[in-house]
């Protein structure tokens, strides 16, 4: 990867990797592949999110599948697209895109929750905690069967995993800052939570 570009010249570089981001973040893949696929309005179903998760309540677990790889994908491309020009313009690309998942201008700022972005963000900004935070998410949820709160502890444990594996600050900071994202959009899915109200994964109730 290219010599991080110097902050002097770097402002209007940045915003337009956040920019670029964003936009290729907010495409709505759950949304787009269920109309295609003349299942309607994903928002008319289930949880009413746009994710996989939502997807898989359709019954159609391939197209959740594909809708899993295209939001993971976004994420990780934003990433590459603008490392070309620098690590820091990778990590504006990659908050882009989780923000552009999370708040899509075109869907009056409601998205999804977010997780497969982030862990695809992660795993093209430092693949061995974007594994990690992964295989911390099969292990939750295969144990729990409990999608979200598999995301809320992968997540909350990226900012370690960055620390043990790497020991490099601007990962750390950068996995809790898109863990907090994240977790602000799950707040709903973790008072249920508590409650025990949470549906498990494969349930047809809420995401």
């Amino acid at each position: 990867m290219p010599d991080p570009i110097s902050w002097e010249f770097s402002g209007p570089y940045l915003a337009a990797a956040l920019i670029g981001g964003y936009l290729l973040g907010a495409l709505p893949f759950g949304l787009l592949l269920t109309r295609i696929a003349g299942l309607g309005d994903i928002r008319a179903i289930g949880s009413g999110n746009i994710g996989a998760t939502n997807v898989l309540r359709t019954g159609r677990k391939g197209l959740a599948a594909v809708t899993l790889l295209l939001d993971g994908g976004k994420g990780a491309t934003a990433v590459l697209v603008a490392g070309i020009w620098g690590p820091d313009m990778a990590i504006m690309g990659g908050y882009g895109a989780i923000l552009g998942h999370l708040f899509p201008l075109w869907l009056k700022f409601r998205g999804g929750k977010g997780v497969a972005t982030t862990l695809g963000v992660l795993l093209a900004i430092a693949w061995p905690v974007g594994v990690a935070c992964c295989l911390t998410w099969l292990l939750v949820a295969a144990t729990f069967r409990y999608s979200s709160l598999a995301a809320l502890i992968a997540l909350a444990a990226g900012p370690a995993f960055a620390w043990f594996l790497l020991g490099d600050l601007q990962t750390v900071q950068m996995a809790a800052i898109v863990a907090a994202l994240v977790w602000s959009r799950h707040l709903g899915n973790l008072r249920r939570l508590l409650k025990g109200e949470e549906p498990k994964i494969g349930a047809g109730k809420r995401a």
